[in-house]
């Protein structure tokens, strides 16, 4: 059975100001991105890369998010069944560095709030949004028909009935390192009141079409900018889309305040979909470092 590693992480402040979608979109920054993760291996061991920045983000790049791998070794590419950039590798018996380091152009805005996007009818939705209403690994919307209909019937449909359920999650959660687990599905997020970003995320999507909404899972890069210290260490993070008023729109239920810089790595149904690292075979992680920085004067070639 494969050996599925997630590294995913990002924090909320009700008295940030949210931008809407008609405000202007001509402000630009650069981030540099990246990571470094470093693991010792038994034996030769085939392993999948989810690690590329999103197709709808390549020409943001300013330089390429190359993979490159210590000890040298052959890569294979392929698209999955959602769109997202997967990597082959076979890693070689012994330590072995997989790292990448970017630079990409932002708009600098918070993420798009639209407060008036209606729910679309089932029977009215594109055919592509309907797998993201079903139940999936890790969001068991199933088992949380009646909890849904109960804590949020009331909320007004569309983008309210999601943002209701993005603060019930964020309080409902207590974010911890400590309470990771890769295994915990929604309903047990729900029922254990703690987490990672991880289980915010899957909670309310799980929410979201346990209500007749789409939601789909999403990671990628998001750092501290135009937050206050002190800052959590570096990492990916995990938040997701939902879609209302005929758009997809970014919910982070983790953070429940737009943020600035949001880089999409994949997007799935759930985490078991869009894992930084999938390995077929026992391994250790020595070494993992995550990093979103805002290039301010001369911009810094990436090395």
């Amino acid at each position: 059975m494969p050996l599925i590693i997630r590294h995913l992480d990002s924090r909320f402040r009700p008295d940030v100001q949210w931008m809407s979608l008609s405000q202007s979109r001509d402000s630009k920054m650069k981030l540099r991105v990246g990571y470094e993760l470093q693991y010792e291996f038994p034996q030769a061991t085939p392993v999948i890369l989810m690690l590329n920045i999103h197709f709808t983000r390549v020409s943001d790049l300013a330089m390429p998010d190359h993979i490159i791998i210590s000890p040298s070794v052959p890569i294979s590419g392929y698209r999955d069944g959602f769109g997202n950039w997967c990597s082959r590798i076979v890693a070689p018996a012994g330590k072995v560095r997989i790292a990448a380091d970017a630079i990409v152009s932002d708009t600098g805005l918070p993420d798009a709030v639209a407060p008036d996007a209606y729910q679309v009818p089932v029977e009215d939705l594109p055919e592509e949004t309907l797998v993201f209403l079903l139940a999936s690994r890790f969001c068991d919307s199933d088992h949380l028909l009646d909890l849904a209909w109960k804590l949020f019937g009331h909320a007004r449909p569309g983008w309210g009935r999601v943002q209701a359920i993005c603060d019930f999650v964020y309080q409902r959660i207590a974010f911890g390192y400590e309470h990771a687990r890769v295994t915990r599905t929604a309903s047990e997020a729900y029922q254990e009141k703690r987490g990672v970003c991880r289980d915010y995320a899957h909670l309310a999507v799980a929410f979201c079409r346990a209500l007749n909404i789409p939601a789909r899972y999403c990671t990628g890069y998001l750092g501290d900018v135009g937050t206050t210290p002190p800052y959590p260490p570096g990492d990916f993070a995990a938040w997701f889309e939902a879609y209302v008023g005929g758009h997809w729109y970014t919910f982070d239920p983790r953070n429940n305040v737009p943020r600035i810089g949001r880089v999409l790595i994949a997007r799935g149904r759930d985490a078991a979909d869009v894992a930084i690292t999938t390995t077929f075979g026992p391994n250790t992680l020595k070494g993992f470092r995550v990093w979103t920085d805002e290039i301010t004067g001369e911009a810094v070639r990436p090395t």
